[in-house]
């Protein structure tokens, strides 16, 4: 593989990955949960402080180990093959499909307000933005990193423009506590969403094998990329609370559209609608680049899948395991359909599957330091063995919680996953059998 990714090219993917759709629609419940305007700005800055310790973690294991697999590869080397095994079909049939399909969904919920289709307006603009996404990808990775700087500059230009706009044309409202929770605040639930808004950056591994410089640019890429994230979260969650007022935002089902709708009237629900599908198309296309590095990975290493092992050379890019990607993240967006709930489904069909194998991979960082004591490690996380310990201990908080909070969706990417352990089972029983 070419060394063609610069800092840049790769912070622009992690805060592209990052701020999706989530800081448009998860504000309102944490205020509604938190109770006041301190703890709510609190709960935000919290939430960049974990992800900047599970960062750490990712940072060692992807410049100790590089490789286009991501956590793939550090779970086979941990945990072995079996481990990894299940973690890419986990990658390539829930988290990571799964992921393109729920953004499709939000893409087209915006779009079809301002220029409606017909009955399936939504699921229409949806495929038809992962079919040109794959396709964009499919032409070569120079072609996808400036679709996603791109995306990610007006993405990020937006949400200043509102922070701008809130500061200096409207009028502080009440920030005291909010009566939508009269009783103590339910800080554990309002974790969960928070730390759901700041899923993702774990995606800047799959392209530690193309990132110039690794042993630098690794962790300036994750470093730089949180700390943006995170002061963007806290400012525009902050212009939310002046803006809104806490009492107002815990009420509120789409508190983009009222801020924006208060600041400058009507036309700010189109152009809050424009800027929600303009980020849901930037977290898809890095969501592209990335899962299908996995798919790549899996056809390498396993016979079953080995046709999407072919790497092209000319476009820089895993042509088969893009258009794999894509027809199963078709399908979801079928089943997304079908359910009527499209959004909902994606969101508990790959929430606990995902907190399993971040849980797992961070285990992986322990288990190398043991079983590699002597090997060169350009970064060392900070602090540890506390760090990755604290942050697993995140994790399985976070597991528990997608298994008790969702409904059938969750049930459905567990399923998924047990059908993959019996695959892995019938195939390892026919190997056994053929030695």
């Amino acid at each position: 593989m070419k060394k063609t990714l610069s800092v840049v090219d790769a912070t622009a993917l992690i805060v592209g990955i990052v701020v999706g759709v989530g800081i448009f629609k998860t504000p309102s419940i944490v205020a509604a949960y938190t109770g006041s305007s301190g703890i709510f700005i609190g709960v935000w800055a919290l939430g960049g402080l974990i992800s900047l310790m599970g960062a750490s973690c990712y940072a060692e294991l992807a410049s100790t180990h590089p490789h286009p697999g991501g956590e793939y590869h550090y779970l086979g080397l941990a945990l072995g093959r079996h481990v990894a095994f299940l973690f890419a079909w986990a990658r390539m049939m829930v988290i990571q499909t799964g992921s393109i399909a729920m953004l499709a969904f939000v893409l087209g919920d915006y779009l079809s307000q301002v220029v409606p289709l017909g009955t399936h307006s939504s699921s229409l603009y949806g495929s038809l933005s992962v079919i040109g996404l794959t396709a964009i990808n499919m032409i070569g990775i120079r072609e996808g990193k400036c679709v996603q700087n791109l995306l990610t500059g007006v993405k990020v230009a937006g949400l200043l423009l509102i922070v701008l706009t809130g500061l200096l044309f409207s009028d502080p409202q009440p920030t005291g506590l909010s009566s939508v929770s009269s009783s103590a605040p339910a800080f554990g639930l309002s974790m969960i969403f928070v730390l759901l808004t700041y899923g993702g950056w774990n995606e800047a591994a799959y392209i530690s094998a193309e990132l110039r410089d690794l042993r630098r640019n690794m962790v300036r890429s994750l470093l730089w990329g949180i700390i943006l994230i995170t002061i963007i979260y806290i400012l525009i969650n902050w212009v939310y609370v002046r803006v809104l007022g806490i009492t107002f935002m815990g009420k509120s089902d789409a508190v983009a559209y009222d801020l924006m709708n208060r600041i400058v009237g009507p036309y700010g629900a189109k152009l809050a609608g424009i800027l929600i599908a303009i980020s849901a198309l930037g977290a898809m296309n890095a969501t592209v680049i990335t899962g299908a590095r996995t798919n790549y990975a899996l056809g390498e290493t396993s016979a079953g899948f080995r046709y999407m092992g072919r790497w092209n050379e000319r476009t820089g890019s895993p042509v088969y395991a893009l258009g794999v990607q894509g027809i199963i993240a078709l399908l979801l967006i079928g089943l997304g359909t079908v359910t009527m709930k499209g959004f909902v489904t994606m969101v508990e069909y790959t929430a606990p599957v995902f907190w399993l194998f971040f849980l797992l991979t961070t285990l992986s960082l322990l288990v190398l330091r043991v079983k590699e004591p002597t090997i060169v490690r350009p970064f060392r996380v900070p602090l540890y063995p506390f760090t990755p310990i604290f942050f697993c201990v995140v994790c399985m908080f976070m597991l528990v919680s997608s298994i008790l909070y969702t409904g059938i969706g969750a049930l459905v990417g567990i399923a998924v996953l047990v059908a993959g352990s019996l695959f892995l089972l019938v195939s390892t029983h026919k190997d056994a059998r053929e030695e």
